[in-house]
Formats: structure tokens, sequence, C-alpha cells
């Protein structure tokens, strides 16, 4: 990948050029929910026409940047205290922190609260205890929806193995080889959300590409992605943020 960059009045904004061997034509803009922006585009396309392209677009790039970087403004890092709320499959969890002189017992939900013992009550020390439950149930979930999953999608043909990956920019992604990496961040997303970046990343066991009979494929399969994808979207500063 090529980094570049236009100008929008006294905007300069950043962009990223992704060759995509199954594009052949036109290029792709995305603007991602963390305000970088991506173009795909076929290996042997013109540089700049690429560029041109992009800045003939710049007025649509700059606005949906700039949507993404307020989302981002109102999001401050974890202080990891009590009273702070902590989101788990959608839904939203008060933080209690409970200082102890024993041996810490595990992090656990207990109604609407997500209690973490420490000794020493520090946040690096609480934040470590979270990460390491999220992970535990992340591992779990995943590998529950992804073998429901894999067993009704007809291509599918064995239950394929994934592995936990913090990842910027992405939810998901599927090997060459077909393994899935999925982000831990996602265990804290509503499960149709989850649901729909599992679906995508199984689909790519038969499409490699996001050409129109993936999308084709996602669509009968969960007819209300865009939904999902859509609240997905709005909330990645809040479920990525520690």
């Amino acid at each position: 990948m090529t980094t570049h960059k236009i100008v929008y009045g006294d905007q300069v904004i950043p962009y990223t050029i992704k060759a995509d061997p199954k594009r052949h034509v036109r290029i792709a803009i995305h603007v991602e929910p963390d305000g970088s922006v991506v173009v795909d585009a076929p290996p042997e396309f013109d540089l700049a026409a690429i560029h041109a392209a992009v800045q003939k677009r710049a007025r649509w790039v700059a606005g949906h940047v700039g949507e993404a970087l307020t989302r981002f403004a109102h999001v401050r890092p974890r202080e990891y205290v009590s009273g702070e709320q902590i989101m788990y499959l959608g839904r939203r969890y008060v933080l209690k922190v409970v200082r102890t002189d024993q041996k810490p017992l595990g992090v656990r939900l207990r109604g609407n609260r997500l209690e973490v013992e420490t000794r020493s009550g520090e946040s690096e020390d609480i934040k470590g205890r979270v990460r390491a439950w999220y992970r535990v149930k992340a591992r779990d979930y995943f590998a529950s929806k992804v073998a429901k999953a894999s067993g009704r999608l007809p291509w599918v043909e064995d239950i394929p193995a994934f592995r936990l990956m913090d990842m910027a920019k992405q939810w998901g992604s599927c090997s060459p080889e077909g393994q899935l990496i999925l982000n831990p961040h996602l265990i804290k997303a509503p499960r149709d959300c989850i649901e729909y970046v599992i679906l995508h990343e199984l689909a790519h066991l038969k499409h490699h590409d996001h050409s129109a009979e993936f999308w084709k494929l996602i669509e009968t399969h969960q007819p209300l992605w865009k939904k999902a994808k859509t609240e997905l979207d709005e909330l990645v500063e809040l479920l990525t943020v520690e």
C-alpha cells in the first residue's frame, strides 16, 4: 500500500492506495470509521488517474472524514475507576472496582455491574484484568458463532480456525488459507453486528473480494446486514477506546 494526499480548502487529507487484483476498471474510495481514507484500485491503474479521481471527490471525502473525527473527539481514554461504563455484547455495564488484600478473584458480571478485584488499585492492573476477561469471552462466544454459521452456510465445508488479534481498522479478516482473524473488541458490539462480521469473513471463503457476488451472498444470508454494519461503524470509537 502507498500513501498520497489530496487538498480540499485548507485541509490536507492523506489516503492509502491498496492494490486489488480482482478490480479491473473502477477504483473504490472508502472512509474508514476512524477517518482514514483507503482507495482500492487495480494493480496496473495509473497513479495520476487515481489521484484525479480522489481529488474530484474531495468534498465527499472531507465531509466523511470530518464526521468520523468528530465522533472520535468525544471519546476519552478510560481511567478504569468505579462508575465507568463498560460495553459487552451491545449492553452497557457499570465498572465496579473492588480492593482486596487477598488473591483477586476473576472478573465477573453481576447484574448491571462488571466487578473487578484488585490488590494495587492501579488502572493498568484493572485494565489488564478487563482486557483478559474480554479475550476469554470473545474466544468462547466467537467459537460458538463461527461453528453455528459454518453449519448453515453451504459453501463452508469445515469449521475454520480463528484467532484473536487487536486491529486498528478491521473487525476481522480471512487469510488465503481460510483462517479467520477476529478483533477481540468486537465482543463489545451487539450480537447482530458480530454475526455480520463473522458472515462477512466466512463469505470470503467463497469470494475473495468485495464483488457484487460477494455482497449478494451477504444479503442472502443476512438481509439486514447494512443496518448492522452502520451500527458497528457508528460505535467503533466507543468499542475500541481503552
